[in-house]
């Protein structure tokens, strides 16, 4: 195949950057059992000016959540070890707290938290692996939603 050789430059693409991704200074209560993925989770939110508190299991967030009043939302994965769902904690947690915010991640397929029985139909839910400006629009969104 021959193509005619254009006579003129191609114009430039103009190339639009992201919007920043937006954050605050909640406090964020964190609870996933992974290593790696509580340290990008944690960096990403302290980096969007949140602070963050981590927890690696149920029983340990529910030990911080007696403890400190000042929590703000409650991001937990869905499924964890140690006997502790995360909708579990979030329910002992609205129990003793209930104005904290709930935001749930998964790797699994939103489908298949709700139709299990896992989760109800309408809660926060991010799906792993997630972006940092994913992750700042769900947790702004958790946090702002109204009870």
């Amino acid at each position: 195949m021959y193509l005619p050789r254009a006579d003129v430059a191609a114009a430039p693409v103009e190339r639009r950057s992201a919007a920043p991704a937006e954050g605050g200074s909640a406090t964020i209560l964190l609870v996933e059992d992974d290593e790696l993925v509580r340290h990008y989770a944690s960096s990403q939110l302290a980096a969007l000016g949140y602070r963050v508190i981590e927890a690696t299991n149920g029983a340990t967030a529910m030990e911080i959540v007696q403890t400190q009043a000042d929590i703000d939302l409650l991001f937990t994965d869905v499924v964890m070890p140690g006997g502790m769902s995360g909708h579990q904690l979030a329910d002992a947690a609205r129990a003793l707290r209930p104005a904290i915010k709930v935001l749930y991640t998964s790797g699994y397929a939103e489908n298949v938290i709700v139709h299990h029985g896992r989760l109800d139909a309408g809660v926060h839910l991010l799906q792993k692996p997630y972006r940092r400006a994913d992750l700042a629009r769900h947790v702004r969104d958790a946090l702002y939603a109204s009870c």
